[in-house]
């Protein structure tokens, strides 16, 4: 079985040096609360209930998968319980507002916890995992009638939450949703529609659930701008807060997967459901929104979470695997042959592993922190300005992240070659979860559009600005630091070529829309790869300074030097094919008309 050890030492690296999150703690209101021992603990007793709890569920659950009958979902043999612990652990009102019975400790650690779970039991963490999206949908947009009846419920965890909104003939294109609200007498909505891919739809680990739905009023404009959101109960609340009587939703179906399979993916049938309007009429996308950025967040942190699970087991297993000798003659002559780590396209493999786990680990915990200054931050400008950077990263976060996620599971394959793709030993398990993270809560494409076009060039480049000011005084700061040349010198040179990039596609596109499209996702990934560059500069500054102070981890210190250089060496250079394509322009793309993709299929 595979096996896991929370990264607690990279973590506190990140947090406490890098990033200095016991003095931004200290600037948040409350911020107190969450000193450095109740962060040690509760980063601690996270690891151990991912690793004791989750981690040997997660298996066994894959090969289960969820059951339907009755038209009720159960999940896989012991989810049930292991949620029953999550619960009265406290963890799923870690970071909720203590008005409605949260602990009101920052969202970055939580993010943290995200982190352990994803990389232990990704399936399983789905079911909890909305809920917060939903409760923050409501918080913000809910009415106070609605916030008494399900925020404390979501937040204690004995409710579970999910988000409604692709149906049979639309995925992203939101605007062509049929699913109908028709008001009723009493205020409440008659919800009729199918919705799909509905992660934990349905299941038997909470009480109740609580649907957010996109639905269209009768006289709703066309399009986008014609969506509410609607909650609508599993059971309807009683008077004192109970379920009551069963609503008109049921799981139609499970969805087949190629992987997460114990999280119930469900065909959803609203068959005049009573649903309650949240927010405005035909503002509900706005609405739905703080949900989904969160939950894309969230997915984001789930390609970190299997990268690190990844890179676990496959040093582990390079490490003992023992396969022909070292090129410079043998490494372990008292053993038939070399252990496989000696060579270096192993290497290669665990070391792009290992740093897109570190790098996507500094990422989201820096994300982390404008997560806290948005929510918590006591002056306007600082919020303005963490609300700008979240904007702009949040697309980053999940589409690079879930993209090179790929890269690093199947890179942990390889590691084990032919017993890579053998069921027990866990790891295409990984790739085959890891392969829908690029898909749900907008495919890397949809997110590519929304951080070039909607982000950076509906900004004037004012977003991305915020960004690469904050880069360029880091690279000003350490222009005399000899040691850090390596990476700092190239590091200015790719926050000017970005901002470049992105003026040239600006003015490609006043020309023609479609300029966006084609250059999106290469700038994306290039965006992704400049931002990891930075923060591994600025790890790369904590570990010199460390180990010029003289500190007793030196071969942490040195280890985090090493990674950052092979960043810098092996996968920055990746920015000169993405900037390459991102000049290339749409003609290639856009010469072929639609029937001549198909020439050459002719008898």
């Amino acid at each position: 079985m595979p096996d896991y050890q929370a990264p607690l030492r990279d973590l506190r690296f990140v947090m406490d040096e890098m990033l200095d999150y016991p003095a931004h703690y200290a600037r948040l209101p409350g911020g107190e609360e969450a000193s450095p021992d109740v962060v040690a603990a509760i980063l601690e007793e996270g690891a151990r209930f991912a690793r004791e709890v989750l981690l040997p569920l997660n298996q066994s659950g894959d090969r289960e998968g969820c059951l339907l009958e009755g038209g009720e979902v159960k999940a896989p043999k012991g989810f049930r319980q292991a949620y029953q612990q999550y619960v009265e652990g406290g963890w799923p009102s870690l970071a909720a507002d203590p008005e409605h019975g949260g602990q009101g400790l920052p969202h970055s650690l939580a993010m943290v916890l995200s982190e352990m779970i994803c990389a232990t039991n990704l399936a399983w963490g789905m079911y909890p995992g909305l809920s917060h999206g939903a409760a923050d949908a409501l918080r913000h947009h809910g009415t106070e009638q609605q916030q008494a009846t399900y925020l404390t419920k979501l937040v204690e965890g004995v409710w579970t939450g999910t988000m409604c909104l692709t149906e049979p003939h639309c995925g992203t294109d939101l605007g062509l949703i049929k699913t109908r609200a028709v008001p009723m007498a009493d205020g409440a909505f008659d919800i009729t529609g199918t919705k799909i891919f509905i992660s934990a739809g349905d299941h038997d680990l909470a009480e109740n659930i609580v649907h957010l739905v996109l639905a269209k009023l009768p006289d709703a404009p066309e399009g986008s701008k014609g969506i509410s959101l609607f909650v609508v109960p599993k059971f309807l609340p009683t008077e004192t807060g109970e379920p009551g009587e069963r609503n008109g939703v049921a799981c139609g179906s499970l969805e087949h997967k190629m992987g997460i399979h114990g999280n119930a993916t469900c065909v959803m049938n609203f068959d005049g459901a009573r649903g309650f309007l949240v927010g405005p009429p035909n503002k509900g996308l706005a609405c739905m929104f703080t949900m989904m950025n969160a939950a894309r967040l969230g997915v984001g942190i789930q390609g970190l979470g299997l990268t690190e699970a990844s890179f676990q087991n496959a040093l582990a297993y390079a490490r003992d695997r023992l396969q022909m000798r070292a090129l410079s003659g043998p490494q372990a002559p008292e053993k038939p042959a070399d252990p496989i780590i000696v060579h270096p396209d192993v290497r290669r493999m665990l070391l792009t592993q290992k740093a897109f786990a570190e790098g996507g680990r500094m990422l989201v915990l820096y994300t982390a922190q404008m997560l806290d200054i948005v929510e918590h931050g006591q002056e306007a400008a600082e919020r303005e300005r963490a609300e700008t950077l979240l904007g702009l990263l949040t697309p980053v976060v999940k589409a690079f992240l879930t993209e090179v996620g790929f890269e690093a599971t199947n890179e942990g394959v390889q590691v084990f070659g032919g017993h890579g793709f053998i069921q027990e030993w866990g790891m295409e398990q990984l790739v085959r979860d890891a392969r829908i993270t690029r898909l749900y809560e907008g495919t890397t494409g949809i997110q590519a559009l929304d951080l070039l076009g909607r982000k950076v060039l509906m900004s004037q480049g004012e977003s991305l600005k915020v960004f690469t000011r904050e880069i360029h005084k880091f690279c000003q700061a350490e222009e005399g630091n000899g040691e850090l040349a390596e990476f700092v010198t190239p590091l200015v040179k790719l926050n000017a070529e970005w901002g470049e990039l992105t003026m040239a596609v600006g003015v490609k596109a006043m020309q023609d829309r479609e300029e966006v499209g084609a250059a999106s996702v290469d700038y994306l990934m290039y965006s992704g790869y400049v931002t990891l560059a930075y923060l591994f500069a600025r790890a790369a500054k904590q570990a010199s300074a460390a180990l010029a102070a003289g500190s007793d981890d030196a071969a942490f210190y040195h280890t985090k030097l090493h990674t950052a250089r092979f960043y810098f060496q092996r996968l920055l250079p990746r920015t000169r094919a993405h900037a390459a394509m991102i000049q290339a322009g749409a003609g290639s793309l856009m010469a072929l008309s639609s029937e001549d993709f198909g020439r050459g299929f002719e008898i």
